[in-house]
């Protein structure tokens, strides 16, 4: 298989960002690691290995980014309104840098999947919810969407852009993401096992929020014995892939 890593000075976020790619195929997928973890995240853990098929068939292109998670979502002691600008020059950097590396780099001019699993689901989703003219789909698996969550309670405006659930509950019927969302595939999946209270939580209150707004979503909640873990985040990403990528519906 075909890879590389980049790097670069973010101008979003002032420090210094790697990325990696995988393959050189058709559709671009955007991946985001789990919690504070970096772009080797998805090759440590195997998940490159359960994508390989379609990276090696040229179906797929893969990039993986890093996190900058300690400085956000899980640096509890951190002033709150630093923590939430540093999410938002995240993505920044994710909307003005990388999605346009992106789009050169795959030159197809197919949009981005976005997807992760824990923590990157939420980034995932917050990319997506917020620019769903930039992207082809997302595939979200075992997320946390309410950013005050990681904040005690806390809320800001800043805050509020980078919470899912807020910022989709309060969104017109009529808005003109309603449309744009309608075309794309969304998936949000939880397992019901150990670790998986906040996901099944909040996947289950952006459900009821989406149909409420007439958006198009499969989510998607898994058995009792389906923990927060690769081994069946690698298992789900297998079952949903072709659904997203529109090969079946």
């Amino acid at each position: 298989m075909e890879s590389r890593e980049v790097k670069w000075l973010s101008h979003a976020l002032q420090k210094e960002m790697h990325l990696r790619i995988y393959g050189s195929g058709e559709v671009p997928m955007l991946a985001f690691p789990t919690g504070e973890a970096l772009c080797d995240n998805f090759e440590n853990f195997g998940m490159i290995d359960t994508l390989a098929p379609d990276i090696d068939s040229g179906h797929v292109q893969l990039f993986t980014v890093d996190t900058i998670d300690s400085e956000t979502w899980t640096n509890i002691w951190g002033d709150r309104e630093r923590r939430a600008e540093r999410q938002e020059a995240y993505y920044d950097y994710i909307v003005e840098e990388v999605l346009p590396f992106i789009a050169k780099t795959n030159g197809t001019g197919c949009l981005p999947i976005a997807m992760g699993c824990s923590l990157g689901a939420l980034n995932a989703a917050i990319v997506f919810f917020r620019r769903p003219e930039l992207f082809g789909g997302l595939l979200a698996l075992s997320g946390s969407y309410d950013a005050k969550y990681y904040f005690n309670g806390w809320l800001n405006g800043t805050l509020y852009d980078n919470s899912p659930i807020d910022f989709l509950a309060n969104i017109s019927p009529d808005h003109r993401y309603i449309s744009l969302y309608n075309q794309k595939k969304i998936i949000l999946a939880v397992g019901q096992g150990r670790w998986e209270y906040e996901g099944r939580r909040t996947t289950a209150i952006m459900g009821d929020i989406l149909y409420a707004k007439g958006i198009e979503a499969w989510v998607d909640f898994w058995g009792y014995d389906v923990d927060h873990d690769w081994y069946w985040w690698k298992k789900q990403v297998l079952y949903f892939l072709p659904y997203v990528l529109g090969e079946r519906e």
